[in-house]
């Protein structure tokens, strides 16, 4: 049975990114039948991107739950993967695309979450604090004999995105520095998003006799990379892919805004999130690595800092940068 996959926020990273395995690597193609991205801008350059490999894009306009669920409906699909996108009303879209995604009946739902939420206070760090509230919402399907959403779902909690740290290229490649808010000893593992998106794929292409292959159906799978490191580690093995010294610098954290602020294209709410993550590094919260799903999952091993660094050299040594950066899949 081929799938027919509906995935959101394809005009973020990792929904593109998603999209694009699925769409271009033979192992997911052979498994399913059509793949559409709901998207905030349709026409920008990544929507574009994958309406030419294939993929149906489906405007998302937030506020309008009917038009949703008639869309969802339309596409026939079976199996959601439900990403909340990079926005400032980030909560209230999420809440609205579980509700359409209910009312619509898709059957087979992957929700991306956030590693780290569970650990977060809701005073000092809201933003991540909220995937808890969605994952609860999200979950609560599961016993609502109303739909046949909840019948097969799966909660993927990944972590701190290595790719946030080629937003500090510029200091990288000018003043050979990796500044970064997460103090001199705790310590976080950096997953890449290519890594990311393989378990998502293989979780969304995976069948058993209720849905999802029963290796993953109704599973909470946290991803972190394979690596704790402190910023100095995380520098020492920059600096060791790259052929040349990389010094960590610990900022704070109004520093690490203005940086953010002047360096990444991303949404102010993105931006807060990160601050939010750093926080929990900072407070001993993220002292762990968990790489059993990715490798239960994939049978692989996630990609290694000094790997990541090796794909990515271009963006951190010092020369002119590329003008359009390319996500790494992180496969070989």
């Amino acid at each position: 049975m081929s799938r027919s996959i509906a995935i959101t926020a394809v005009d973020g990273h990792t929904g593109f990114l998603i999209a694009e395995l699925l769409l271009t690597d033979d192992t997911f193609k052979k498994k399913i039948g059509s793949v559409a991205g709901l998207s905030l801008n349709p026409d920008s350059e990544s929507a574009q991107e994958l309406s030419s490999l294939g993929a149906k894009i489906v405007p998302h306009k937030p506020g309008d739950l009917k038009t949703m669920v008639s869309s969802l409906q339309e596409l026939k699909a079976d199996v959601m993967c439900l990403i909340p996108p990079a926005h400032k009303k980030k909560y209230d879209i999420t809440v609205e695309l579980i509700e359409a995604t209910k009312q619509a009946g898709i059957p087979n739902v992957c929700f991306l979450s956030s590693a780290g939420c569970d650990l977060a206070e809701r005073d000092k760090q809201p933003n991540l604090r909220q995937f808890i509230d969605l994952e609860a919402l999200f979950m609560a399907s599961k016993g609502d004999a109303s739909t046949s959403t909840g019948h097969s779902p799966v909660v993927i909690r990944p972590g701190f995105y290595a790719e946030n740290l080629l937003i500090y290229s510029k200091q990288a490649q000018e003043q050979g520095k990796l500044p970064l808010p997460v103090g001199k000893n705790n310590k976080f593992a950096p997953i890449a998003l290519g890594d990311v998106s393989q378990v998502v794929a293989h979780v969304l292409t995976g069948e058993g006799k209720h849905g999802f292959s029963d290796q993953h159906r109704g599973q909470l799978m946290v991803l972190t990379g394979p690596m704790l490191t402190t910023g100095d580690e995380l520098a020492t093995a920059a600096s060791n892919a790259l052929g040349q010294e990389l010094k960590f610098e610990d900022i704070s954290e109004k520093e690490a805004l203005k940086v953010l602020q002047a360096q990444s294209d991303s949404d102010e709410s993105e931006l807060q999130y990160l601050l939010e993550y750093y926080s929990l590094v900072r407070e001993g919260k993220t002292n762990y690595i968990c790489t059993t799903a990715f490798h239960d999952v994939t049978g692989g091993h996630p990609q290694e800092p000094v790997d990541f660094f090796k794909v990515y050299a271009e963006s951190l040594q010092p020369k002119h940068k590329s003008k359009r950066r390319k996500l790494s899949t992180g496969k070989k």
